[in-house]
């Protein structure tokens, strides 16, 4: 018999993390990506900081990130040596959830090439770089994802669509709209420069933004320094563009000057001198700001279940929604790419193998991509307004 099958659609983290998961169950794996290599967007940020996402009470939020940071902190070692690719650290945070953090500065392309490196060794992952996946359909039970000329790719068992704001038009054009799958972009600056001599702050410090004030690379890709500070980064919603833009880093800098006001003079000066680095570019997110994960609901059929139940509807379960077998999503990780990649990645590959999800039933429904539609037409009957149809 042979071993399933799956395209993965988008080689970032949660592309490369889940590529890694399914290879090691010997699941026969090709990545597809519209970049000529992995990390090219979102998760090509200089670094980033995994840490716990602090709450009051604990949230669906909260929860899943304490699951994931635990795991990539297991996993971190054991795919890249400290110093090529990662920092271990605390956190300071100075406002919300005051106190101090166990954490990691990571460079996330680092991660995403280790685990397709891992994933390619053992035989059972391919990689298909400058293709964009412009639609998906099913063809004799199987799944057949289709190039810009429309000329098929490739065919498989599943297909998994992991490739964050680029998963949009993918999403669109197999029925989902603002209403069932409501998807958000977010840009983000950030602001970083080369770093001599000691640092300015003990540790990385957190308030309105992350200041890292030292991050060692002994990897780090041409063009970017081997030791860096950096501070950000910027949250502006419903923004696709990725310009590096002085009005972005001012906001920066307004940040840091409460969480370090002498880093804030030096990162002043390079602004003035004209040497200050930007990295920016656009995260996914949900309108409830969590996750995406699992198997994406049929939506003709969802809709007839709710219309069928009439005045019942409001007792459906959403786990009986029904399902596109074999049509999976893993995106929506908004700022949180790095606490959720390598955790999402192994709850969805079991997922995959045995139709169950490793988590709390709550915790299942809170990332369940059927959330959206099912709670619309549940609550507000099966036929949507007219606006949000003009919308779609």
């Amino acid at each position: 018999m042979s071993p399933p099958s799956v395209i993965v659609v988008g080689a970032g983290l949660a592309g490369a993390a889940l590529a890694h998961a399914l290879a090691a169950r010997q699941w026969q794996v090709l990545i597809v990506d519209e970049a000529d290599g992995p990390a090219a967007r979102a998760s090509g940020l200089p670094v980033g900081m995994l840490s716990p996402h602090q709450t009051r009470s604990p949230t669906p939020m909260s929860r899943l990130t304490e699951l994931g940071v635990a795991q990539m902190r297991q996993v971190l070692p054991r795919l890249l040596p400290q110093g090529a690719g990662w920092q271990d650290t605390e956190i300071d945070n100075l406002g919300h959830a005051a106190g101090r953090w166990p954490a990691a500065m990571i460079r996330p392309a680092a991660l995403v090439r280790a685990w397709l490196d891992a994933a390619t060794a053992t035989g059972c992952c391919r990689t298909h770089w400058s293709c964009r996946v412009r639609r998906i359909a099913r063809a004799d039970g199987r799944w057949v994802a289709f190039d810009t000329q429309d000329q098929a790719i490739a065919e498989a068992d599943h297909v998994v669509i992991a490739a964050a704001w680029g998963s949009v038009g993918l999403l669109a054009g197999l029925g989902f709209d603002p209403l069932t799958l409501p998807l958000r972009p977010v840009k983000g600056q950030l602001s970083y420069g080369p770093w001599e001599g000691p640092p300015l702050a003990e540790r990385p410090r957190r308030d309105s933004g992350v200041y890292i004030p030292l991050y060692e690379d002994a990897t780090a890709p041409t063009g970017m320094p081997s030791r860096l500070w950096a501070m950000g980064s910027t949250y502006d919603r419903g923004r696709t563009d990725t310009t590096v833009e002085p009005a972005a880093h001012e906001r920066n800098l307004h940040s840091l000057q409460a969480l370090a006001p002498d880093a804030a003079a030096h990162m002043a000066r390079a602004m003035a001198e004209g040497s200050l680095q930007g990295w920016s570019d656009i995260r996914c997110a949900s309108l409830d700001r969590l996750p995406l994960l699992g198997t994406l609901p049929d939506l003709p059929a969802l809709r007839a279940q709710l219309e069928a139940a009439g005045h019942r509807r409001g007792r459906v379960p959403m786990e009986e929604s029904p399902r596109l077998p074999g049509l999976h999503v893993f995106t929506a990780l908004g700022s949180r790419g790095l606490s959720l990649a390598s955790a999402g990645a192994g709850w969805l590959a079991q997922h995959l193998e045995t139709g169950a999800m490793p988590l709390p039933p709550d915790l299942v429904r809170a990332i369940d991509p059927a959330r959206f539609a099912w709670r619309q037409w549940r609550r507000q009957g099966c036929t949507p307004p007219a606006t949000e149809e003009a919308a779609a």
